[in-house]
């Protein structure tokens, strides 16, 4: 059966998620940009007319504002956007307040939800050790808007809820097309530990997104991707 789909931000991402929709039961009926939707106006109840869910990857400024008119539709949304967690309380509250649902993450690849539980593991056993120190590193691309990235910051979270209350040092790089490096690594004088994780590309992310669509239709609240993803 598919399911009607819209896609809120319909540049590299959007256009990705849309070629590969279809994979994933979804008819895409509607894509909104700063063309048609600067000021929010393509956000109405004849354009959301029976679309059930909707991938959001526009910008951070947009992010509040886009949920807030979509979620009083009763639009259930994934946000692949990064840098809007300022906001977070805001987002989660319209989608409270429309009883509708949400998946986020700063990161949709499933590559990269994994590599976050690896990183936490290796956190939580180097706690103790203080000859070590650590870094988190990444490199993105020119065009990328937030650095530090949101999955170098929640990796960084990550490590500290595991315990490991040592200093970070946290480094972000940005140049040419690279789809998104992040790297943790350890390091004492007898030896260093590198955890890396390498998008080859953009797919992963917009699998990642659709993954949580099929996952969101229908569903009620306001859920993180790596909670539903290994359950």
């Amino acid at each position: 059966m598919l399911h009607n789909l819209a896609i809120v931000g319909h540049g590299k991402m959007g256009k990705l998620i849309e070629s590969l929709a279809p994979e994933y039961g979804f008819d895409v009926k509607l894509k909104l940009d700063v063309h048609n939707n600067a000021n929010f106006e393509g956000i109405t109840e004849e354009n959301f007319h029976d679309i059930p869910v909707a991938i959001e990857f526009s910008v951070p400024s947009a992010v509040p504002e886009n949920v807030r008119r979509i979620s009083a539709l009763g639009v259930n949304l994934v946000v692949g956007a990064t840098g809007w967690l300022d906001h977070i309380d805001a987002v989660r509250e319209s989608i409270e307040s429309a009883h509708t649902g949400l998946v986020w993450s700063p990161n949709f690849s499933v590559g990269v939800q994994a590599f976050l539980r690896i990183v936490a593991e290796a956190a939580r056993l180097m706690s103790n050790e203080k000859q070590y120190e650590s870094w988190a590193w990444e490199i993105h691309h020119s065009a990328k808007k937030d650095a530090p990235s949101g999955t170098l910051l929640k990796l960084v979270d990550e490590m500290q809820r595991a315990g490991y209350h040592q200093r970070i040092d946290v480094a972000s790089n940005r140049a040419g097309n690279i789809p998104g490096t992040h790297e943790i690594g350890f390091d004492s004088s007898a030896d260093t530990i590198t955890l890396r994780h390498s998008a080859r590309n953009r797919e992963g992310f917009a699998r990642g997104a659709l993954k949580a669509a099929q996952w969101v239709v229908g569903k009620q609240g306001f859920f993180e991707f790596a909670d539903i993803l290994f359950k």
